[in-house]
């Protein structure tokens, strides 16, 4: 897939971590309460400043941390519906050229971070082990 690098996925960001993500931004030098907040749900997400990303360098159209950025951010523009399925987000200008190979691999990484997420959220702690180097 290809990237116009136009940020539109970096807005309004409700991007899922997990302790994998949280703990390789850490090790960056960044501080976990200026990236990101916990919701109700417990759940920790990716913090937004004026509208985006707190990553995403607005000047550059870039992502400051894009050798470790999160893993539901390397798995885009593969998003997991309200309707409980992996599609391609539509708002990506790019999403036509996500092959269906593509998709079935970056789908599959999605659905196991989800788990992992949910995992972590019940204190199971199940150590999200993909290599994050595939997906790009």
């Amino acid at each position: 897939m290809r990237c116009s690098n136009c940020g539109l996925c970096c807005e309004e960001t409700e991007m899922e971590l997990s302790i994998r993500d949280v703990d390789a931004l850490e090790k960056t030098g960044y501080r976990r309460e200026k990236f990101s907040v916990t919701g109700e749900d417990g759940i920790t997400r990716l913090r937004n400043v004026d509208g985006r990303c707190f990553f995403y360098d607005h000047a550059e159209k870039r992502c400051r941390v894009y050798e470790v950025r999160p893993i539901g951010c390397s798995t885009y523009p593969v998003v997991y519906s309200a309707d409980g399925e992996v599609v391609i987000d539509e708002l990506c200008p790019m999403g036509g050229t996500v092959s269906d190979q593509e998709l079935m691999e970056k789908g599959r990484i999605l659905l196991e971070l989800i788990k992992t997420i949910e995992d972590e959220g019940a204190g199971k702690h199940s150590g999200f082990q993909l290599d994050k180097k595939k997906p790009q």
